[in-house]
């Protein structure tokens, strides 16, 4: 497998475990945005996650979730998910040109089989080997993922988005949440980003 990894302008480090709470401004739908939930929904939710990202994963698998049940699928809530690029940039890089070659419905499924990966690809160093796993699943084979891991075009596109986000919003680090226009940074739990919403809600 080959990848061009190129650096891109972004610290690319993991934010600190615990969430800071601050005021920035509303951000609209990107191109390239991924969406779940309702357009009309009261509260929007804009995640920036790496699929390199060990605190991503964790909020992923562990805490989504429950806000997805409790907030999204009740119309109360639609999450804005945004791609991001964090060290190894290969497995980032690679892991959201998966997630984005299987069929449209199916993306954030992806995603999260991915980041359920991310653990045993770091344990074994074996990224190609995690990845294939997941592109299987998929039904996907070995060589249309080796073509999808090589779309030039398509990773270039990831780049341009991940710099224009950390330009345009200040992003340096994953995973970033905004509530509607307020910010958390760092690994949040189901009670950070439910009290967020929460207030939201009531505003």
């Amino acid at each position: 497998m080959t990848l061009d990894r190129r650096a891109l302008i972004v610290s690319g480090m993991a934010a600190a475990a615990m969430p800071t709470l601050a005021r920035a401004a509303p951000l609209p739908p990107q191109p390239g945005d991924h969406v779940q939930g309702l357009a009309n929904a009261k509260v929007q939710i804009v995640e920036y996650a790496s699929m390199s990202c060990g605190h991503c994963a964790h909020t992923a698998l562990e805490v989504m979730p429950a806000i997805k049940k409790r907030y999204i699928d009740t119309g109360k809530a639609r999450l804005v998910f945004r791609e991001f690029l964090t060290p190894p940039y290969d497995l980032a890089g690679a892991g959201f040109l998966l997630a984005n070659r299987v069929p449209p419905a199916r993306y954030f499924e992806a995603v999260d089989a991915i980041f359920a990966a991310q653990k045993g690809m770091y344990q074994t160093g074996d990224y190609w080997g995690g990845l294939l796993g997941v592109a299987k699943r998929f039904g996907l084979t070995e060589a249309q993922l080796e073509a999808t891991l090589n779309d030039k075009a398509a990773l270039a596109a990831l780049n341009a988005r991940v710099e224009a986000s950390a330009k345009r919003d200040k992003i340096d680090g994953t995973p970033t949440f905004f509530v509607n226009g307020f910010q958390l940074v760092g690994e949040v739990t189901v009670e950070d980003l439910s009290h967020a919403i929460d207030k939201a809600l009531k505003g």
